[in-house]
């Protein structure tokens, strides 16, 4: 499995509440945030890990190119207007296969991760989706899905909806070629890309990955502890 960290933004709003520290670099029970991601993705059957930075944080591309020597991790430093378009930046190392993405901030149970991962490795789905009904994002992307929790739209409000998005996306290799023709409309949200994969034909599903926090603000880290903390 390859699997892809996206990181490559600057971290302005925790900053700007006083964090010394680059978002990726922030300890979540001791360990860098972006270091608890490779570690996570290595036990669950990583063959490669794209990792892509912003050069600005050289702390992290100094951590990122000590662990090169013991991780398989091909880094790209770069900075990007958008994931959107560090996931493209990343697509050259993804192969041709299934892949996993997430954002450097997210921070889930790492048995409902795995789960998830078993689940994508033997599924028909084209893509496996991370939700959750724990809603604590400013700007929530909403998930509706059917009985059999198959995806069948990602919605702006939330009328009717159980789940968000968790920032954790499961594809398949084609799904490249769609973020391509999204970038090359002037697409620049997350979002939109996922609306393209529905539209394009994919068969999506969500998989329940409980409790999940996105580390925007200094608040956020005791929430994000607690969730590494626990084995579930």
């Amino acid at each position: 499995m390859r699997y892809a960290i996206i990181s490559a933004g600057e971290g302005s709003r925790i900053a700007a509440e006083g964090s010394v520290l680059p978002k990726p670099m922030i300890p979540i029970l001791g360990v860098p945030m972006i270091e608890r991601l490779l570690d996570i993705f290595m036990r669950n059957g990583a063959d490669r890990i794209a990792v892509i930075v912003n050069g600005e944080n050289r702390d992290v591309v100094g951590l990122l190119s000590s662990l090169c020597g013991v991780m398989p991790i091909d880094l790209v430093v770069k900075k990007t207007p958008t994931p959107m378009h560090s996931l493209m930046e990343l697509a050259p190392y993804l192969g041709c296969g299934r892949f996993c993405v997430t954002t450097v901030d997210t921070v889930f149970y790492e048995a409902r991760f795995a789960a998830m991962m078993d689940e994508f490795s033997v599924t028909n789905y084209d893509g496996m989706m991370g939700v959750t009904d724990f809603i604590d994002d400013e700007k929530p992307l909403y998930v509706s899905v059917d009985r059999e929790m198959g995806i069948t739209g990602f919605l702006d409000s939330g009328e009717g909806c159980r789940y968000v998005s968790a920032g954790i996306y499961a594809l398949q290799a084609d799904a490249l070629d769609i973020l391509a023709r999204c970038i090359d409309s002037g697409q620049t949200r997350m979002r939109y890309f996922q609306r393209q994969l529905l539209e394009s034909g994919m068969k999506l599903r969500a998989f329940d990955m409980g409790e999940v926090v996105d580390v925007d603000h200094v608040s956020d880290i005791a929430k994000a502890e607690l969730i590494a903390a626990k084995r579930v």
